[in-house]
């Protein structure tokens, strides 16, 4: 993984753990939820080790890989489960992607942001 991304959550076959970025702790409860199920189906299904992350930019990116000599681990399986988890959860990376650039990259600027203080 490249250390340009900062990885929102992942899923472990090998260890049987799921992992959540509590940097990322402002995310709603139900997303979180969705989040896990989709990690550990994920490594369910073809095992090896599954993340989801950021890029620079706030873009999402899910990044699938194994350990050295997992005979079990299928890559094209993987790669193509990973475009249809994309597919059907379009809505979901595109909201997370606007949460990290507004809350991340801006430094989450309040709603009173541009409003002129009042005097004390």
């Amino acid at each position: 993984m490249d250390c340009d991304k900062i990885v929102l959550c992942g899923a472990n076959a090998y260890e049987m753990k799921y992992y959540f970025n509590e940097k990322f702790a402002g995310i709603p409860d139900s997303v979180k939820e969705e989040l896990r199920i989709i990690c550990v189906l994920f490594t369910e299904e073809v095992g090896g080790i599954f993340t989801i992350a950021f890029e620079e930019d706030g873009s999402v990116v899910m990044e699938t890989d194994a350990e050295e000599g997992d005979i079990y681990y299928d890559e094209v399986s993987s790669g193509l489960l990973a475009g249809e988890v994309r597919r059907r959860r379009q809505e979901l990376f595109e909201a997370l992607s606007l949460y990290y650039r507004i809350f991340i990259l801006s430094g989450g600027e309040s709603r009173d942001a541009g409003k002129e203080e009042e005097p004390a």
